[in-house]
This record gives structure tokens, C-alpha cells and sequence, in this order.
């Protein structure tokens, strides 16, 4: 097990902390929820940058550092769900797309594929506007329909994404050990 590996758990394991935090602060803005899924994003970008500059990227850990990325996110969406701060219908496509991405994947791996994406700009963009939409809805910010207007265009923007993230991704047989 290496670091990035190792700091894709603890990703994982911040899930439950982020949800725990979330319901145990009284205050409608939810700053340690927020610091919590904030360190966890920092915990991704380390793992990417580390598995890649010391060349310890693992195929593990190309296969559970999307899947911690998609827990944590839904995770969060029912918590934003549960508190009435984001609707279901915009929750509910965020999920449904991130299920499938999972589904998608773990089809790929037990057939003996792996599905690799051509790295753009969208999945970045995309990803950036999901943390603020995300963000304003922990802290309750804004109130008004702004807000729900950026969720809107988050999750059109993720199915554009996700679109073009399966038109241009190749899939390749690997070879799998058994140990």
C-alpha cells in the first residue's frame, strides 16, 4: 500500500466524519462540514499529484480514488437532501450519474477492461463548479434562487461532460494477478 493509495482511504473514511460533522453542528452554515469535505478534496489532489510525480500510480488506486471521489459526493448530496437545502430532482441526477459512472466502471474492471478517459478541460470546469455549488448549499449561501441556478447548470454541465468522457475514452484489456 502506498501514500496515494493510502490517502485515497483516508478519503474514504472521511466520509462518515463529514456527516457526522454535518448533523452535529447546530448552525445552519456548516463550516466544519465544510473544512471536512474541503480536506478531503486536498487529500484527492495530493494522491493524483504524488501517485504521478513518483511515478506510484497503482491500478488500486485508479480504481478507488474515482470510486472515494463518488461516495463522498453522494454522501454529501443526502446530507444536502436531508436539510432541504438542494432539491431532489437536482440531487437525484447528480447521484444518478455519479451510480452510473461507478457502475460503469466496475462493469469495465470485471470484464477485464479499464476505461481510461482523455484528460480535458471540461472534467476540471465541471468539477470546479460542482464545489461551488456544493459549498454554497453547506453554507447555506446564498439564500436566494442563485443558487439553485448554479446547481442547475452544475448538473447540465456534468452530463455534458460525462458525455464526452465516454466518447472519448478507450478501453483496454489488463492483465489482472492474482495474489
Amino acid at each position: 500500500m502506498n501514500l496515494p493509495n493510502l490517502l485515497t482511504l483516508l478519503r474514504m473514511v472521511l466520509i462518515p466524519c463529514y456527516v457526522w460533522s454535518f448533523y452535529a453542528t447546530p448552525s445552519p452554515h456548516k463550516i466544519v462540514a465544510l473544512c471536512v469535505l474541503l480536506f478531503a478534496g486536498l487529500t484527492d489532489v495530493l494522491d493524483g499529484y504524488i501517485a504521478r510525480t513518483y511515478k506510484l500510480e497503482t491500478y488500486t488506486g485508479q480504481l478507488l480514488d474515482p470510486l472515494a471521489d463518488k461516495l463522498m459526493m453522494v454522501a454529501v448530496l443526502f446530507t444536502l437532501i436531508a436539510s432541504g437545502r438542494v432539491p431532489w430532482l437536482v440531487a437525484g441526477l447528480l447521484v444518478l450519474r455519479d451510480v452510473l459512472m461507478i457502475l460503469g466502471a466496475a462493469y469495465f474492471y470485471f470484464r477485464g477492461k479499464r476505461a481510461v478517459p482523455k484528460a480535458n478541460a471540461w472534467g476540471k470546469v465541471t468539477t470546479c463548479f460542482y464545489y461551488i455549488a456544493i459549498c454554497s448549499s453547506i453554507l447555506a449561501w446564498p439564500t436566494l434562487q442563485s443558487g439553485e441556478i448554479v446547481l442547475w447548470f452544475t448538473v447540465a454541465l456534468s452530463y455534458v461532460t460525462t458525455i464526452r468522457y465516454v466518447l472519448g475514452m478507450e478501453i483496454i484489456a489488463v492483465r489482472r494477478r492474482v495474489y
